[in-house]
């Protein structure tokens, strides 16, 4: 089985830690393939340059040579999925769903810890979408930008844990998923200072996107994400025409 996951942000470095995350997760014989788009932002904090990520992580999946059995889109809150369900005829699961998902699970209600503040109404408004808002407790900021992560993780630990606790202390959350791709691996410690179950998102959608493969199952084609008509595309290399 081979798996796609896919960074919405041009930061190798996180690409590779969610590629790491990903194969920690993965079954014997599942290969996990991490991806950066070509073009696109930095980080994504923001609807403009999460719809420009939407763009770019189709593309990537669309230029990539050889065959694969599922897709995840590695982003928290992004746009895009839909279209990528539309392209392919693998199963598509996105980070944040399946976060959500998983954590309904575990607990009668879920917090979501994320990054920036202006963040939170793109993770509300996505989790809405999905139909999974009911039992979210809270989505709160950690005031860390996504490359803080990188930069100063010992800082980012700590900003994202106390706000974990808060959402447990104080929101009564009684799961907490980790807002951002950029947070692989930081569950443990989050658990530590918390005591609830934390979801990483990358690891959460490997294991689901894994089974939807074994059940055979993928995007139903009949209405909502059926193939997009053909139609010729203006000024849009490299699939002009298509």
């Amino acid at each position: 089985m081979r798996i796609l996951v896919v960074n919405v942000n041009t930061t190798a470095a996180i690409t590779e830690s969610i590629g790491a995350q990903a194969a920690s997760a993965a079954c014997e014989g599942t290969e996990i393939v991490p991806l950066t788009p070509e073009f696109g932002a930095e980080s994504i904090e923001g609807n403009y340059e999460s719809y420009l990520a939407a763009v770019a992580v189709m593309e990537t999946v669309r230029s990539y040579p050889h065959p694969f059995d599922a897709v995840i889109q590695a982003g928290y809150g992004e746009h895009g999925r839909e279209g990528l369900q539309e392209l392919l005829d693998v199963p598509v699961v996105d980070i944040t769903e399946a976060a959500a998902s998983t954590a309904q699970f575990l607990g009668h209600s879920y917090a979501v810890v994320t990054t920036l503040d202006r963040t939170v109404p793109l993770i509300e408004d996505r989790l809405k979408l999905a139909g999974l808002s009911d039992r979210c407790a809270s989505v709160r900021a950690s005031g860390l930008a996504v490359l803080d992560l990188e930069r100063d993780p010992d800082a980012a630990v700590e900003a994202i844990v106390d706000q974990a606790v808060r959402a447990v202390e104080d929101d009564k959350a009684e799961v907490v998923c980790l807002g951002c791709g950029g947070m692989a691996g930081l569950a443990e410690r989050v658990v530590e200072r918390t005591g609830v179950p934390v979801v990483d998102g990358v690891t959460a959608a490997v294991t689901i996107a894994e089974s939807l493969v074994r059940l055979g199952l993928s995007t139903s084609k009949v209405r909502t994400y059926a193939t997009p008509r053909r139609k010729v595309f203006a000024n849009w290399p490299p699939h002009q025409g298509s």
